[in-house]
C-alpha cells in the first residue's frame, strides 16, 4: 500500500481539502451495500461518529473483501470526498483497503444489534468498542483531564500518598489485606493470633481505602495538595453505587475552614461539569440521547446555580416536616441517623431544586478526625448532595487541637500507636486544616447518566466478580 500518514477520524472528520490522499485505520462497525458499492462504518476510538467509506467493488475482488465483517480491523487509503449522505461532512472514497484483523460473525460477540449493559459487562475487554463505552471512557479521560487542571491552576501539589498502609482511615475494618506469607502454613504467635513478624512489612498491612491521613501531613508542609489514585473497600455491597476497587480525588488544604472548604468544593465540581459539558459534547449528547434524556439540562442545572447551604439539624427537620405531610421514605429519619440517598435526593430534587451542601453533623456518624464544634454534639463536616446521586462529596474541617483529636481516637477505639505519626502534626506546629474526598466514579456516574457503577470504570472489581 501507498505509504500515507494516517489521520485519526476524529481529524479526518473535520478535514475540508476534499480531494486529498487520505489515509485511515480502525475497526469496521457496519457494512452494507450491493455487489456494485459497497460503504463501511469506521472507527477508531477517537470520535463517537464513525466515516464512512465507500467502496467501489469493480476495483477490488469481492472474494478478498468477504472479511470485512463487523469487528475486523482495516488498513484504508483513499480520496477525502463531500459526503452525499446525512450525518456526515465528508467520507472516503477508498483506493485501498488491508485487513489487519478478521472477526468471525459466528464468534464475534459485539455484532450490530442492541445489547445490554449487563451482558456488557460479561464481555469488559471488549465493551469499549461499543458506542456507548467509548464516550463513558473517552469523558473519562476528560474528568481525569479536568481534575488535575483545576487544582494545578490553583497551586495545588498532586502528592502520591501510599497504596499499602498500615492504617485504616476509616475506621471501618473494610480493607484488604496485603501479604506474602503462605496461606498454607501461617506462622502464629504463642496465643494464637497471627505472626506477622514473618510477613514483608514486619506487621499487619492492607489495601488504603483513603489517602487523607497521608494527604493531611503532606498539606501541613505544602500548603494545598491534592490526591488522585485507587482506593479499595473489602465491602460485600452488591450494589448499584458500590466498587471494591474505585478512585478518589482528594484535596487538604492548610489554613482554611469549613466555609471555603464547601466553596472549593462547589467550585471543583462546577468546573468539572462545565468541562464536559465543552469538551465532550458528541459523547454527552449520545449518552443523553440512549439513557437519559434530561443528562444535559441537569449538568447545566449544577453549573448555573450556587449550591444551597444547610446544617444536618435543619436537614432532618425538613425532611420531618415533609414525612408528617405525606412524603413516605423507605428508611426512618431522626436527629443522630445518617440520612439515607433517598432523604438526601429528597432535598435536592424535590424541596430546594438545587445541590445541596450539609453541614454539622452529628459526632457520632462521622469519623474522629473531624472537628468538633463548641456544643459537643456536632462536627465541621460537610456533604455534596446532588440530584440522582446523593452525596457526591464528603469532607469536613480536620481537628488541629491535639487533646481533643487524642481524645475522639480513644473513644471510637482507633490506636494512637497506629497514627502516632499523624498525631504529630497536631503535636508540632498545628494549624487549622480542611479538604474533602470524592469518588470519581459517583462523578462519572453524575455526568453520563449512567445508572450502575460497574459502567463508569473499565474493569469493575466487585464481589466475586475480578475476571479481567
Amino acid at each position: 500500500m501507498k505509504e500515507i500518514k494516517r489521520t485519526v477520524i476524529v481529524d479526518a472528520l473535520k478535514r475540508t481539502d476534499i480531494g486529498a490522499d487520505i489515509n485511515i485505520k480502525g475497526w469496521v462497525r457496519t457494512r452494507r451495500g450491493n455487489k456494485n458499492v459497497s460503504f463501511i462504518a469506521l472507527n477508531d476510538g477517537s470520535t463517537i461518529n464513525n466515516i464512512q467509506i465507500v467502496v467501489d467493488m469493480s476495483k477490488f475482488d469481492e472474494d478478498a473483501l468477504k472479511p470485512i465483517t463487523t469487528g475486523a480491523c482495516i488498513n484504508v487509503n483513499g480520496k477525502l470526498v463531500e459526503s452525499m449522505g446525512q450525518g456526515q461532512s465528508v467520507e472516503i472514497q477508498a483506493d485501498e483497503i488491508e485487513i489487519y484483523g478478521t472477526a468471525d460473525p459466528e464468534k464475534y460477540p459485539l455484532q450490530k444489534k442492541g445489547h445490554t449493559l449487563e451482558y456488557l459487562r460479561e464481555i469488559a475487554h471488549l465493551r469499549p468498542r461499543t458506542n456507548t463505552f467509548g464516550a463513558i471512557f473517552r469523558i473519562r479521560h476528560n474528568m481525569a483531564m479536568a481534575i488535575h487542571t483545576f487544582f494545578h491552576e490553583r497551586g495545588f501539589f498532586y502528592f502520591h500518598t501510599p497504596i499499602i498502609t498500615a492504617s485504616d482511615c476509616e475506621g471501618a475494618g473494610q480493607m484488604f489485606q496485603v501479604t506474602t506469607q503462605d496461606l498454607y502454613n501461617l506462622k502464629k504467635t504463642e496465643d494464637g493470633k497471627l505472626d506477622y513478624s514473618h510477613d514483608f512489612f514486619g506487621k499487619h498491612v492492607s489495601l488504603t481505602v483513603s489517602g487523607q491521613l497521608e494527604g493531611e501531613l503532606a498539606a501541613m508542609s505544602l500548603g494545598k495538595i491534592y490526591t488522585f489514585g485507587p482506593t479499595f473497600r473489602a465491602e460485600h455491597s452488591n450494589t448499584p453505587r458500590h466498587l471494591a476497587e474505585f478512585w478518589m480525588i482528594e484535596p487538604e488544604v492548610a489554613f482554611i475552614e469549613i466555609e471555603e472548604n464547601m466553596q472549593l468544593a462547589q467550585d471543583f465540581i462546577q468546573y468539572c461539569v462545565r468541562w464536559a459539558l465543552e469538551k465532550c459534547q458528541d459523547d454527552i449528547a449520545f449518552l443523553s440521547k440512549m439513557y437519559d434524556n434530561d443528562l444535559i439540562d441537569r449538568l447545566k442545572f449544577v453549573t448555573e446555580n450556587n449550591f444551597k447551604r444547610l446544617t444536618y439539624t435543619e436537614g432532618v427537620a425538613i425532611l420531618k416536616e415533609a414525612i408528617k405531610n405525606g412524603k413516605k421514605f423507605e428508611f426512618p429519619v431522626d436527629w443522630g441517623t445518617d440520612l439515607q440517598s433517598e432523604h438526601e435526593r429528597y432535598l435536592v430534587e424535590e424541596h430546594f431544586k438545587l445541590p445541596v451542601i450539609l453541614t454539622d453533623y452529628p459526632k457520632d456518624i462521622k469519623s474522629f478526625y473531624m472537628k468538633q464544634n463548641d456544643d459537643g454534639k456536632t462536627v465541621r463536616a460537610m456533604d455534596v448532595l446532588f440530584p440522582k446521586i446523593g452525596e457526591i462529596i464528603g469532607g469536613s474541617q480536620r481537628e488541629e487541637d491535639y487533646d481533643k483529636l487524642s481524645r475522639r481516637a480513644a473513644e471510637i477505639g482507633v490506636p494512637e500507636k497506629d497514627i502516632w505519626w499523624y498525631m504529630d502534626t497536631r503535636r508540632f506546629g498545628t494549624a487549622p486544616h480542611s479538604g474533602f474526598g470524592l469518588g470519581f466514579e459517583r462523578l462519572m456516574l453524575f455526568v453520563t447518566g449512567m445508572q450502575n457503577i460497574r459502567d463508569v470504570i473499565p474493569f469493575p472489581r466487585t464481589p466475586n466478580n475480578c475476571e479481567f
